[in-house]
Parts: structure tokens; sequence; C-alpha cells
């Protein structure tokens, strides 16, 4: 089949080795613009450019679509079957999404209609949601509404966080767009019921309100793995946590917040949370044990 494939991070690299291995012919890779990442900040290419430079498609890389009608034109120009787009970046006006003779589909990683928008994954582990999964949409002109052709589920975990859901959820949606190219099955229309928005993360996202449940932020830590990261304040030093346990025990008068006892335990609104692997600002990640070697936390000391 004649595609074009349009993504930009890790999430989108195994569909695309998944449709080149299949025998797709890719006639153009579509991915957001090389950008300055890592300490030194240096200009890197996207993981889905690196990739098709690796195959030796061709790359494409604009920096606008939605008023440049050269693009249009140029998209119209390749004589698709179908666009295949995984976490591109950038909206596709109504012209590109018509090109293609099948349209354009989404690899989404949520089981739409629960969770449309830029963050699924972490949304999904937030809300306590007991699975979620990866569906194959006909993309509209509406954000994630498109009628849906293939979908596919993973169960979530009480130890489940988002690095190694999306991991899961990638492969999951690379073999789900092989099947939905070969079978061409009738679009079903999404529902409006249960319909949710994940709003794009920011770094503030991950700050630990220490006066929720410990079950709540047991989930925030695990949804913000690896990033932004769940973190809290000790005096002026940000800690970020990585993992943590939940003590459904109450914790009578000590104030959310409070350190517990010698292995890191946090009171929190309701229950309290002990803090297993932590990284100190610059460090490596280290397990409680080891971080409390070189910088005890006393009981009775606050985080914020």
């Amino acid at each position: 089949m004649r595609l074009a494939f349009m993504g930009t991070p890790d999430f989108a690299v195994p569909a695309l080795r998944a449709l080149h291995a299949a025998g797709h012919e890719i006639v153009a890779v579509y991915s957001q613009q090389p950008r300055p990442a890592g300490r030194g900040q240096a200009v890197r290419a996207s993981p889905v450019q690196r990739e098709a430079e690796r195959l030796g498609l061709e790359i494409r890389t604009p920096t606008r679509l939605k008023r440049d009608l050269s693009a249009h034109a140029a998209f119209a120009a390749l004589s698709l079957d179908a666009a295949v787009v995984a976490a591109y970046g950038l909206i596709l006006p109504t012209a590109m999404l018509q090109a293609p003779a099948r349209g354009c589909l989404n690899i989404h990683a949520s089981l739409l209609p629960r969770w449309r928008g830029a963050a699924p994954i972490q949304a999904a582990i937030l809300a306590g949601d007991s699975e979620t999964g990866v569906t194959i949409m006909q993309m509209d002109e509406g954000l994630d509404t498109g009628p849906m052709l293939r979908r596919g589920t993973v169960p979530i975990g009480p130890d489940t966080t988002a690095s190694g859901l999306h991991d899961t959820l990638s492969e999951l949606g690379a073999r789900l767009i092989l099947e939905a190219l070969a079978a061409d099955d009738a679009p079903v229309p999404q529902p409006d019921a249960g319909a949710c928005y994940a709003p794009r993360l920011t770094r503030a996202d991950g700050r630990i309100d220490w006066t929720q449940d410990a079950a709540a932020i047991d989930r925030q830590v695990r949804a913000m793995t690896p990033w932004p990261g769940a973190f809290t304040s000790l005096a002026d030093v940000v800690l970020k946590i990585e993992r943590a346990t939940v003590l459904p025990a109450p914790v009578a008068d000590m104030a959310p917040g409070t350190v517990l006892d010698d292995r890191l335990t946090i009171a929190c609104g309701h229950g309290a949370l002990r803090i297993d692997r932590l990284q100190w600002p610059g460090r490596s990640v280290l397990d409680a044990q080891d971080f409390l070697r070189g910088r005890p936390i006393p009981a009775g000391t606050m985080l914020a």
C-alpha cells in the first residue's frame, strides 16, 4: 500500500518499523523539525526522523501545515492510499485529511472516546482506570473524534507506570495499524458518552500535593514517570520521586507532608506513602535506604 507516515516521538517508531517491514511503500515521512535537546541543548532530529533516515526514507519537516497551500499540494501529489499518523504534533487541515484514498489513520493511545487529547497514557493512570489501550481512528477535523477502525486493550495494574505503558501501547499500535490496513473495516462512529480530555502535561503537573490521599499521590508518581516526574520540596531543594508504596492506614494528628519515620513514610491527606526511590538534583536515582545513608531526613521534617 502507498503510504505517508506522520509522527515525531519514540511512541511512533515501532509503527514506522512495522509498516516498512511489512512491505508497504512509504513514500514520505513527516516529522516535526529538529529541536534543541538535552543539557547541551544541541539541535537533534526527532526519533521518527532518525529512524526514517536509517530506513532510507524521504523526510519532510514542515513548520506548519494549516495555511501552507504548497504543503497541501505536495501531500496530495503523493497519490496516497492512506496516511498513518502517530503523535505527529501538527494539526492536519481538511485538505490533507481528505487527500489519501482511505484518509488519514491515527494511532491513538486510548480506548476512545475515554481519553482524547495529548496525554491519554498519563490520564488513564491518574484516573485509576483499570485498563486502557490503542484505537486506530480515521481522522476528521475534530480532536480525536473520528470513527474507529480497530481497538486493543491493555490492563493497568497497581505498579503500572507511564513509561512502561507507553512502550506496551506503542507496540500494540504497530500491530493494530497493520491489521487495520489489511482489513479495510467499516469505520464505527465514536459515542459521545464517556468522552474525556487529557491536556498536554506541564512541569507543574508533577508537583505533589500531600493533602491528597495516598493512593492518588501514588498514581501521580506512576503517571508522571519519566516526565515531568513527581516531585516535592525539602526546604528549597526539589526531590524527584520515582516510586512509592501506599500505606492505607490513616495517620492521626499529623499534618500532610510530615516525615513519619526513618523509612521516608510521609503523611498524606488520607493514609501515608512510603517513598521507595528518589533523586537529589543532579544526582542518580537511588533506593530510599541508599539515599538516606548520605542525606538523612529525620522524622518530623515537612515536605511541601
